[in-house]
């Protein structure tokens, strides 16, 4: 009930908080948690958390599979994601339970168009020359706010660090991939596509609109108010977590304070906005693998 009632209130932060109180009771009615799942993963939608809104509508189908509201949340998630073959099989598997859905029927009929266009979009993308995607920016952006664009190769095949290159090449093409882009917000300040990257597990997490002034840590403790389902070891826990961006021109890393906000970050003179997205790397604290990855690196404190 406190989480719907700050849903109401569209503070989707504190509905995804309550939401995961009541799922952490136990309750043992499915029925019960396939609507706390679901209404969790409502809240993080509107957040742009859309791997976690996705993970909890997944959740609630297993719980209840008739549960159409996940269903048709687990098909926007992938249509947010460019799955657009699991939103087809989403939307299908929603149309078994009632055929006349109206937004089910629109949404399969969307992705399939996007699936057959993707290929042909991304060509024409290629074809951009660099000036014309200069002129996306004002010039105040980079001047004023000191902030370093990029403009990415197009070429898929670009060498990326090894156990990286899939979700790094998904990542730097995240802002055409789900048309989320850097914007003006009422309020004067900007929101930015962010994605976060998990090299352990080759896991992502994209927040669609990262408010310039937004706390790194804020975001960490609404993605991981619940452990995700990847993390069987069950140490992804926001006070656990390290973040970092790399410098990929001087082979350095720089970690971060999880208490600056987005804007400090993309102020530093060696971050680099590439694509329009800005990309953070996060880590377990003292890991194998962490201390394995920076093996001979040089790491920088921000």
């Amino acid at each position: 009930n406190e989480g719907n009632e700050y849903f109401k209130e569209r503070d989707y932060r504190r509905a995804v908080i309550a939401y995961t109180e009541g799922l952490k009771k136990k309750c043992e009615d499915p029925e019960l948690n396939a609507v706390l799942h679901a209404n969790r993963g409502a809240a993080q939608f509107y957040l742009g958390n859309y791997r976690s809104a996705l993970n909890d509508a997944i959740q609630a189908k297993k719980l209840k599979p008739t549960h159409l509201k996940a269903v048709i949340r687990g098909a926007l998630c992938h249509m947010e994601l460019k799955n657009f073959s699991e939103a087809i099989a989403w939307c299908e598997e929603g149309l078994r339970i009632d055929s006349k859905e109206k937004k089910l029927v629109e949404m399969r009929a969307k992705a399939d168009k996007l699936k057959v266009n993707i290929k042909a979009v991304k060509h024409l993308q290629c074809l951009l020359p660099a000036l014309c995607q200069e002129t996306l920016w004002d010039p105040w952006l980079k001047s004023a706010l000191n902030i370093k664009l990029v403009l990415e190769p197009s070429n898929e095949e670009e060498e990326v660090s090894d156990g990286l290159a899939e979700i790094s090449l998904d990542g730097f093409h995240s802002d055409n991939a789900t048309g989320a882009k850097v914007h003006l917000g009422a309020d004067g300040h900007l929101n930015w596509p962010v994605l976060f990257l998990y090299p352990e597990h080759e896991q992502t997490d994209f927040i669609a609109a990262f408010h310039e002034n937004s706390r790194f840590i804020d975001h960490l403790m609404v993605m991981f108010a619940e452990l995700p389902p990847w993390d069987l070891e069950r140490k992804y826990l926001p006070s656990n977590l390290e973040l970092y961006f790399e410098d990929e021109e001087r082979a350095e890393m720089y970690k971060l304070n999880p208490e600056n906000t987005l804007l400090r970050v993309l102020q530093h003179e060696r971050y680099f906005v590439k694509a329009g997205t800005p990309t953070v790397l996060a880590f377990v604290k003292r890991s194998p693998f962490c201390k394995k990855y920076f093996s001979g690196k040089k790491v920088h404190q921000l």
